[in-house]
């Protein structure tokens, strides 16, 4: 009888503290959504300022996503919702997929970073300065190749896509001309006329810095669109199909890709040069460098990827390769000028086409026309935030807006980090 009271006792209390546990569990629950609806409140009160036409935004770290929402309009003609799985280019947070891309082409044995650009390209690309020093993956992969963009390539690099109405919107854009769909030739043949001699593009002095490679910092999408030329030389294989086999799927981003053919066009926001200017669909022939297509819900699944690669817990790429993805590359004297004040200057410091603030902070933003972007994780609190709009600021009030939605997460992050664990 008193091993029956002992059993019975014990089955009693293992029964409340289940309930107990259960209560628990609910309660935080409740409490995380909660907080995921205050968030969203508050963003839709700073939406309603009108400048931004649409955004999304997405909260992560490495156990998920935390949150993801989007606010205003996908078409504001339309009015057609902006939500978390509305996609549009993300710009230059492309360039750390091109990082990705690179470690998980070392990890396969299909180059190394150190391995001269000229071992694996159909064309020779050399500093016409220094013709005797090679050009390193890892120089492009740094931004220390010493090859500089020049207007030829804001001149030429984005082409309106075919097929499309181009009544009622704008086409003129002062700081990248968006060219017609005949002007659209293959990544390579561009790159050939931009960095090879004689090329139409070819401009000995503006092209390349007056230093060694690997001397000094200098921010290049032509560089990081040929290090993506040499992932496709030494992997056999396109960039975007790289991309989609060895990133976009095994992270689950079925609404990602890189063109307008890979993506289903209904969920496409438009853009807008301001709030009433509508842009043309356009791509670029140097696509790697800032034509990834993306909604929030999808790069909150990659930002919490990076959370984990940098917490030595990644799927995509071995802990090995990704402590080299988020090493710190350089030092003071790369660089001639750097903002040690701005928390998300991702040009302070670079990994593998990954850029590091002065504050902690590590990512990338990007912006084109009527697209801007922002995506950083907190190194110490391994938390991150993404942000992409639709709409491009064409005053201080526009820039603001854009801010407050940036500064707004922030205020949440650790309430929803905390509820989640």
């Amino acid at each position: 009888m008193k091993c029956f009271s002992f059993l019975s006792i014990f089955l009693l209390m293992l029964s409340f503290s289940c309930k107990e546990r259960a209560i628990l569990l609910e309660t935080k629950v409740d409490s995380f959504r909660v907080v995921q609806d205050s968030l969203t409140l508050d963003l839709m009160a700073i939406n309603k300022q009108g400048h931004i036409n649409g955004f999304g935004v997405a909260i992560a770290n490495e156990n998920g996503v935390l949150y993801e929402r989007g606010f205003g309009y996908a078409n504001k003609g339309k009015k057609l919702p902006y939500d978390e799985n509305t996609i549009q280019h993300i710009a230059s947070i492309s360039k750390t997929l091109i990082g990705i891309s690179l470690m998980k082409a070392q990890e396969m044995k299909l180059l190394q970073l150190d391995d001269p650009i000229n071992k694996y390209l159909p064309f020779k690309v050399v500093n016409p300065h220094y013709p005797d020093q090679a050009i390193t993956i890892r120089h492009l992969a740094t931004h220390t190749s010493s090859i500089a963009d020049t207007d030829y390539y804001m001149e030429n690099a984005w082409v309106m896509t075919p097929d499309q109405n181009l009544d009622d919107v704008q086409i003129e854009y002062p700081a990248q001309t968006l060219n017609s769909a005949e002007r659209m030739e293959s990544m390579e043949v561009f790159l050939r006329k931009v960095l090879v001699p004689k090329g139409e593009y070819y401009d000995k002095d503006l092209g390349f810095l007056k230093n060694k490679p690997g001397e000094k910092f200098k921010y290049s999408n032509i560089g990081a669109s040929l290090a993506a030329l040499v992932l496709e030389k030494a992997s056999k294989t396109s960039f975007d199909a790289f991309t989609k086999t060895h990133i976009l799927e095994p992270l689950g981003m079925s609404s990602s890709g890189w063109s307008l053919e890979q993506i289903d066009l209904e969920k496409h926001s438009r853009l807008y040069a301001s709030p009433e200017a509508m842009l043309p669909f356009y791509t670029a022939i140097t696509y790697p460098d800032g034509m990834l297509i993306s909604s929030a819900s999808d790069m909150a699944k990659y930002l919490s990827e990076l959370i984990k690669g940098h917490a030595g817990k990644g799927t995509l790429l071995s802990a090995t390769s990704y402590s080299e993805l988020f090493k710190r590359q350089l030092s003071a004297q790369h660089y001639d000028e750097r903002d040690e004040n701005h928390p998300y200057d991702d040009e302070y410091d670079t990994g593998i086409f990954m850029g590091f603030s002065a504050k902690g902070y590590i990512g990338h933003g990007g912006g084109d026309a009527g697209v801007g972007t922002w995506m950083f994780f907190d190194e110490k609190t391994q938390t991150g935030r993404f942000i992409m709009k639709n709409t491009d600021a064409t005053d201080r009030a526009g820039e603001l807006q854009y801010y407050a939605v940036w500064d707004k997460m922030d205020e949440y992050v650790s309430k929803l980090d905390s509820l989640s664990n």
